[in-house]
């Protein structure tokens, strides 16, 4: 690839368009990513674990901007895709942390299984859903391995209920730094998606011919000045929504700080924390953020903190 005119610059002030390699966890950039065929096979069939052989048509359904909330201002552009005339996957990339992503993608979830039936037809109809996630926070706190697979099994037998719904989660800050000779295709993915630099991306297209075709067509679209556009017009969205909700959250603590302990010495304890509980809620805190205060400026346990949440919240 020839070395392009600096009249051509986008970014960064002399950066040339040759030298600049999108970041594939932002979804925009995954997206264009999964538009190349081999790219898809070889991420499905890993995280699948199917043989790519096995894998005989990868169908982009409608993919766009959706959003939970009409005010939510941040939204989840997710890859769609039909594998094999028979199963629906739907792919989410999220960079924040959301404490509710369980609840949140088993809804997709749900939703997309029931959308595929219409007034008259019965359920033999449904094909199989999947839902792979890939986080850029930590969602199981308890737990080290960066990949996780979940079906709906019996609690003791473990007999598999229905295979019509399963759901995958990679945990991107849980990565280990290295690779090892016998590193498998799910770990050589995550890596290719949280990749920065360009001997990272060079390193991985060696060891998977499905990743190198990802990384060609990374470095097309990279070049690509409308693309490039796009892609920095997402990822700014994503960086202020972040911002807007570290700052909502560095405004809650200042808040419970002044209200809270000010109240609660001179009003009392109770009123104290009840300040605190209230201004988590109004900033939009989550119930584990606003516990977590309680405990640290009240020397409380997880449950004393609960207690007093959960009594708040009920009035």
């Amino acid at each position: 690839m020839g070395i392009v005119s600096k009249n051509n610059n986008l970014g960064k002030p002399g950066e040339l368009m040759s030298e600049f390699l999108m970041k594939p966890k932002i979804d925009f950039a995954f997206k264009e990513i999964m538009m190349n065929e081999q790219a898809r096979i070889g991420f499905l069939s890993a995280i699948l674990k199917l043989d790519p052989t096995d894998i005989k048509t990868t169908e982009l359904l409608n993919t766009n901007l959706r959003k939970l909330h009409e005010d939510e201002k941040q939204g989840i552009l997710d890859v769609r895709i039909l594998l094999n005339n028979a199963t629906e996957i739907d792919i989410e990339i999220q960079l924040s942390m959301l404490n509710v992503w369980a609840d949140r993608a088993l809804f997709y979830l749900a939703k997309m299984y029931t959308e595929q039936i219409r007034p008259g037809q019965n359920y033999s109809v449904f094909k199989k859903c999947v839902s792979i996630s890939i986080l850029d926070f930590t969602l199981f706190q308890e737990d080290t391995e960066f990949y996780s697979c979940f079906h709906i099994r019996e609690d003791n037998r473990h007999t598999l209920y229905t295979d019509k719904m399963e759901f995958h989660i990679l945990e991107l800050p849980k990565l280990p730094d290295e690779l090892k000779e016998d590193s498998g295709d799910i770990l050589l993915w995550a890596k290719f998606i949280n990749a920065e630099r360009k001997e990272e991306f060079d390193m991985l297209a060696e060891k998977n011919v499905y990743i190198e075709s990802a990384y060609e067509q990374l470095q097309v679209i990279s070049q690509d000045r409308q693309k490039r556009l796009e892609y920095e017009a997402r990822e700014k969205a994503i960086l202020d929504y972040n911002q807007g909700m570290f700052e909502a959250e560095q405004r809650g603590m200042q808040r419970g700080k002044q209200e809270g302990i000010q109240q609660g010495i001179q009003q009392g304890r109770q009123e104290g924390i009840y300040a605190i509980i209230s201004g988590g809620l109004e900033d939009g805190l989550s119930e584990e953020r606003i516990l977590s205060r309680l405990q640290q400026y009240f020397s409380l346990t997880k449950e004393q903190a609960m207690q007093y949440y959960h009594q708040f919240t009920k009035k």
